[in-house]
């Protein structure tokens, strides 16, 4: 599959930039200081400043949560994406409103440490931090510690998935589901040479080298690799939250998100998958108002809602 989707076909006028040390370091300095837009009228918006792991610094994060709400509710602890090199909550407000909104919970959205400055696994470590303060302070902030799911979009995805992990070897916090958009799971795709060709947009080869290299200190693709930074790598994923994993035909994540799907069906973990053709990575931040964005986005919506319910059934 080669072909943009009917619906993405302006995005063949995207320019190619390249990430690199100035890129990257040009992308921190603007997402770092992205001004958020007006809160709703329905939707509470805090930010707040919680305990970081051992050592570290505290970690910041953006709090949503209908006004609607009393008592304890689900909550969804949303990891943004950036490549492990930048990003903030503010860019995913839109999606995190429309969570908090739509499913009735309490959203929470770190902003982590980012590469090269912090390397693996302070992203994870940050976000574990988050959802120990969230089941640590349920009562006050009002989340149901048995209802939390955790999710993310990209490198987002990719430290969902290794938090996903962490819980599970730490004993917990428990966690009903982790949903997983077009994540960022294995630095070995690194060495593939087969897929210089693909018709990517927004996320190449070249920003795959280069993000990965940051992230881990090191040269991609090599032995040694903990699974808390390359979550691909986790030889046993038995015992682990049920999962829904979304991504295009045209991202460069394709083949490791399937094959990270179906390695989840074989250790017996339930796991959605929806593979769109001719979407790329990002597509959805670009082309909101498309019936494939919304379609994907509603079955994300259904994945979750169904998680909070306790309603998650292994898939076909």
């Amino acid at each position: 599959m080669s072909e943009l989707h009917p619906e993405l076909t302006r995005a063949r006028f995207l320019p190619s930039i390249p990430v690199g040390p100035c890129t990257a370091a040009l992308a921190r300095w603007a997402t770092r200081r992205m001004r958020a837009p007006r809160p709703p009228a329905d939707v509470l918006v805090e930010e707040r400043t919680v305990p970081g792991p051992e050592g570290a610094p505290p970690v910041s994060v953006r709090v949503y949560r209908p006004r609607s709400l009393r008592g304890t509710a689900p909550a969804l602890l949303w990891t943004h994406g950036g490549g492990y090199l930048y990003g903030d909550p503010v860019q995913d407000e839109d999606r995190s409103v429309t969570f908090a909104r739509e499913l009735g919970v309490t959203v929470v959205a770190t902003r982590y440490r980012k590469a090269p400055l912090s390397t693996r696994p302070a992203p994870v470590e940050d976000a574990y931090a988050t959802l120990s303060w969230m089941v640590e302070e349920a009562d006050r902030i009002g989340v149901d510690p048995a209802r939390i799911a955790i999710g993310g979009a990209s490198a987002g995805g990719g430290i969902t998935a290794a938090l996903a992990l962490m819980c599970h070897d730490r004993g917990g916090p428990a966690l009903v589901f982790q949903l997983l958009v077009y994540p960022m799971l294995d630095d070995r795709t690194t060495l593939r040479t087969d897929l210089d060709t693909l018709a990517t947009r927004l996320w190449s080869v070249t920003d795959n080298r280069f993000a990965w290299r940051a992230y881990l200190g090191r040269a991609p693709g090599g032995a040694g690799v903990s699974p808390y930074a390359a979550p691909a790598r986790r030889a046993d994923l038995s015992g682990l939250p049920p999962a829904w994993i979304g991504v295009g035909t045209l991202d460069l994540f394709h083949d490791e998100d399937v094959t990270y799907a179906e390695r989840l069906r074989e250790a017996g973990v339930p796991c959605g998958l929806v593979v769109l053709p001719g979407a790329f990575h990002g597509f959805d931040a670009l082309f909101a108002r498309t019936a494939l964005v919304r379609g994907f986005r509603r079955a994300q919506m259904a994945a979750l809602r169904s998680a909070f319910a306790g309603d998650v059934q292994p898939s076909p």
